[in-house]
């Protein structure tokens, strides 16, 4: 094999590499591209998602009003509790004085 031949051999090769290299890329390329379909469904699942966090945030902010709503309710019927409760003591006591000084008599 003389030079000039061993030269348009190595072409040869290395063309052949190049084309089939080529043509593995465009396979992958093929066959792992993304299509204006998928786009779309990522579009619509991204607007899901973000509706979804929306609502969420909505009714975590919702739940934290109602708890303090509920938390200052239950603080003023404790509130009520107590002074009906002290107003019981009184009404007992003032009975019980009543009690023994109608017994003095």
């Amino acid at each position: 094999m003389n030079r000039s031949e061993f030269i348009f051999a190595t072409a040869v090769v290395l063309f052949a590499a190049f084309v089939l290299g080529w043509f593995a890329s465009w396979l992958i390329h093929r066959f792992t591209r993304v299509t204006r379909a998928d786009i779309g469904e990522l579009d619509r699942m991204a607007q899901a998602l973000h509706e979804a966090e929306e609502t969420r945030d909505q009714a975590i902010i919702w739940l934290q009003e109602r708890e303090a709503e509920i938390t200052n309710q239950l603080s003023q019927t404790e509130a009520e509790l107590r002074a009906a409760m002290d107003g019981l003591r009184d009404a007992r006591r003032e009975n019980e004085e009543l009690r023994q000084a109608a017994g003095r008599r």
